[in-house]
């Protein structure tokens, strides 16, 4: 079969067809006698093989040595495409991305394109102190896209970066509070930590909306922090776990400043006391835990937790009593 017929045929251009020849892939069997390439059916076949595995990414290199080089091992060259492609798809993905956050910043020109640009790449600098410069400088410079400010948000380890992103996005509206609820599902309790967190730094509805829904994390700190950001949010719903956290002793003098802030009117505050006493009353709770939530009942108003002190200054525990009785004369004197 001669060029012309072999390259209508096979898709593939004459021109290319003596590019494979000029490489030593694939050589006519014959010639006419005018002088004129002839193919074979095997050599026909050796060009689909060619193509065949130009199609999964090979160079025509890597093409020749796996059909010439026996030791050649198809297992060991999909493994490396496989690693290629996928180190191919992230830088893509990572462009795309990037892509997406200079649009969603919608700059006025090509100015403003850079200076996106340069806070993005500042955001993701090995510098604490530049990824600090630019969280400070995303709210009154150049704005930065809420999804970067969160990302880096979710995967900040300095304390001073991360406090300086979660100000900048609590600035940024609602918008970062769904993506750092996604972080709450995290299967890394630091990233779960981080999203917490800032939605605890974040005002407006949604946040608080989402505060409430990681009171039922899995995760014990997750609900600690939400319960913590709940109460100075006068949420009645974190007043369980609030109080697990000073039987516990974990965050207790914080858990017990956000029991005062919820017992801001007498129904609410008689609610908590009844609550703190039935604590007191548990037979699981131990001496420690009885200390700490008899001092919690010192910040609540109202007549039920003056009389819950008035019964724990005779109780049987001397801590408590002592405890109980220098709180009623504290109540006494304000």
């Amino acid at each position: 079969m001669l060029i012309g017929e072999v390259a209508r045929r096979s898709g593939v251009s004459a021109r290319m067809l003596r590019h494979y020849e000029s490489l030593g892939l694939v050589r006519p069997s014959g010639r006419t006698g005018s002088g004129y390439r002839e193919y074979s059916g095997e050599d026909i076949r050796r060009i689909f093989h060619i193509e065949s595995l130009r199609s999964l990414g090979l160079s025509l290199r890597e093409i020749g040595r796996a059909l010439d080089d026996p030791s050649f091992t198809p297992s060991a060259l999909v493994d490396d495409l496989i690693r290629q492609t996928r180190e191919r798809i992230a830088a893509e993905t990572e462009l795309l991305t990037r892509l997406r956050r200079i649009d969603a910043a919608d700059p006025t020109g090509w100015e403003g394109v850079l200076q996106v640009v340069s806070l993005l790449q500042a955001l993701g600098s090995k510098s604490a102190e530049a990824r600090q410069r630019a969280a400070l400088s995303s709210v009154d410079e150049v704005p930065v896209p809420v999804e970067a400010l969160a990302e880096a948000v979710l995967s900040e380890r300095d304390p001073n970066v991360a406090g300086a992103l979660r100000w900048a996005l609590a600035r940024s509206g609602d918008r970062g509070t769904a993506l750092l609820a996604e972080g709450l599902g995290s299967p890394v309790a630091a990233v779960r930590e981080r999203a917490v967190q800032s939605l605890a730094e974040m005002s407006g509805s949604e946040a608080t909306a989402q505060l409430r829904d990681a009171l039922a994390n899995p995760d014990i700190v997750v609900r600690r922090y939400a319960a913590l950001a709940l109460g100075t949010r006068g949420v009645a719903d974190a007043v369980p776990t609030l109080i697990d956290m000073i039987v516990e002793g974990r965050n207790d003098t914080d858990a017990a400043d956000a029991l005062s802030v919820l017992a801001s009117d007498t129904a609410a505050a008689d609610q908590i006391a009844t609550r703190l006493v039935d604590r007191l009353a548990h037979d699981t709770t131990k001496a420690p835990a009885r200390g700490r939530l008899t001092q919690a009942l010192a910040d609540i108003p109202g007549t039920r937790a003056s009389r819950a002190l008035v019964e724990l200054s005779h109780d049987v525990d001397r801590a408590v009593a002592l405890t109980a009785a220098y709180l009623l004369q504290l109540r006494d004197v304000r």
